[in-house]
């Protein structure tokens, strides 16, 4: 799928078939993530990813609006370093896994970690070390329904585009 295809086509998707994801697929997203832009080439990104059912289910019950987590086939855990641009950095990287999970036939959706109250929870829950911030949880599965990659409604570029001045 071509990069544009991908960017218009990335749905997020909450409901997941029983299929396993194979590792090397995983492995495919974590290498694109990797390639996301950073501020001054930091990289201060940690990728954790779940597979456990009963650790998805943890997760699902700690972050309120990623109850569908514990019908994932994965949740990948973006952490950053607390470096100055770890929010911009994390987001890009987060960026990256959904539009290479779409690109792979993986249905995805964005759970917000950062300034959530549950993220010291996940990080404990994970085993990650201190000094690291919880940017985004990524569910990963293959969507239940084949309707779930039809494009969605989005705004003209002539109705959101400003040349010169807003």
């Amino acid at each position: 799928m071509e990069a544009q295809e991908m960017i218009k086509n990335r749905r997020s998707i909450r409901e997941y078939s029983d299929k396993p994801i194979p590792k090397e697929q995983v492995e495919k997203i974590i290498d694109a993530a990797r390639f996301a832009v950073t501020a001054r080439n930091v990289q201060p990104w940690e990728f954790v990813v779940i597979t456990q059912a009963q650790v998805l289910t943890k997760i699902a019950g700690l972050a309120e609006n990623g109850r569908f987590i514990a019908g994932a086939k994965a949740c990948i855990a973006v952490f950053c370093a607390d470096t100055k641009y770890y929010l911009e950095d994390g987001c890009a990287a987060t960026c990256n896994i959904l539009l290479a999970a779409c690109g792979l036939g993986i249905g995805s959706c964005w759970v917000a970690g950062d300034k959530k109250s549950y993220v010291g929870d996940v990080a404990k829950l994970l085993n990650v070390p201190g000094g690291f911030k919880l940017v985004s949880l990524i569910s990963l599965g293959y969507p239940k329904s084949a309707e779930s990659f039809y494009p969605a409604d989005k705004r003209k570029v002539q109705d959101i585009l400003h040349w010169e001045k807003f």
